[in-house]
């Protein structure tokens, strides 16, 4: 458990990517993680497509910044002061933060349990990355992404089932150089109720 917690404890979302792209043999690493991930009945219905076009990344992460609309931070609740968010600066403009590698998971719209078979996928794929030393940013509602015609050509020469539905992206990418690794913010007390069992020594 020694390794595997450790970066469950030191992984955090990186918004900020250098250009370089990540090698093939760790992209394959990490998708492995993806599709080995716990899915509904082990059905295996998410499709990843992995883009590293970077023409193709910028402009649907423009509109995908323009199709969304947070509720811009404040002083008091913000996403991140070290690595800043759409919420947080209204001056970015790509969604995707620039990332060289975005992975879009799309599934059935008409199963019960798609954006939890694409969310548990993300989160063995950011781990993997972290582990390699990938720096990585999972983007929800990866609908507004493809919410205009261009966006409806890209799915087209994807080939994407007409009843399939992008539920999110995976941003991947090696850190920006010279920037500090994000900091674990303290856990707030609390946010575990036990049921039962009585605590030894009672």
């Amino acid at each position: 458990m020694g390794e595997l917690m450790d970066t469950i404890l030191y992984r955090r979302s990186i918004r900020r990517f250098d250009t370089r792209q990540i090698s093939e043999w760790e992209l394959e690493q990490i998708l492995k993680a993806g599709l080995f991930a716990p899915i509904a009945g082990g059905g295996q219905r998410p499709i990843f497509v992995v883009c590293q076009d970077r023409e193709i990344n910028e402009r649907l992460g423009k509109i995908k910044r323009a199709n969304s609309h947070p509720r811009m931070a404040t002083a008091a609740s913000y996403v991140s002061r070290q690595q800043p968010s759409i919420a947080d600066d209204p001056n970015i403009k790509n969604a995707f933060y620039d990332a060289p590698t975005v992975i879009t998971m799309f599934g059935p719209k008409n199963f019960l349990f798609t954006p939890e078979d694409c969310a548990v996928a993300a989160e063995n794929m950011m781990l993997s990355a972290d582990a390699l030393g990938i720096g990585s940013c999972y983007i929800g509602q990866g609908w507004p992404a493809f919410d205009d015609p261009y966006g409806q050509e890209i799915l087209r020469q994807w080939d994407i089932p007409g009843d399939y539905y992008a539920v999110s992206q995976l941003l991947l990418g090696y850190p920006r150089p010279g920037d500090s690794h994000p900091e674990a913010k303290p856990r707030r007390a609390g946010r575990v109720i036990r049921i039962g069992q009585e605590s030894k020594g009672r």
